[in-house]
């Protein structure tokens, strides 16, 4: 008998647990755009509190197939967020310069308004809700 609660009990802790990876709502992005295929795509999805600041709340790097890329973020709670992505051509896990401070790879925010100047997080942002979203963002 211990056996048998032991067991019940280890399958419905295994089922808690993988109910609870899937908690949150999930974001998919597409990028139709990009230039090339050459290097590798790379995203991040942010807060207000870490936008421009450093990594998202979630990051990922995925490669291109015919100037598309699409990637998910899971697990997301209710909230306001804005998504960057960057067309890391060189795969060196980083924006590159022209010596003029403009940048030399293509570069995207979800909302896909065009602004002069840095990137901000009001231009950007959107709101998760109770429902998954997809999204597309333009180089």
């Amino acid at each position: 008998m211990k056996t048998v609660v032991l067991s019940l009990t280890l399958m419905l802790a295994g089922l808690m647990g993988y109910a609870q990876e899937n908690e949150g709502i999930q974001i998919k992005v597409t990028i139709d755009n990009v230039t090339s295929d050459e290097g590798q795509v790379l995203a991040s999805l942010h807060t207000e509190d870490t936008f421009m600041k450093g990594p998202g709340i979630q990051n990922m790097a995925h490669t291109i197939e015919n100037g598309t890329v699409t990637f998910t973020f899971s697990g997301v709670a209710p909230g306001m967020y804005a998504i960057m992505a960057l067309h890391d051509a060189n795969t060196n896990n980083r924006m590159d310069y022209e010596d003029n401070g403009m940048p030399k790879e293509s570069y995207g925010l979800s909302g896909n308004k065009a602004a002069y100047g840095p990137p901000n997080f009001e231009i950007a942002k959107f709101e998760v809700a109770q429902e998954d979203l997809e999204l597309s963002i333009r180089f």
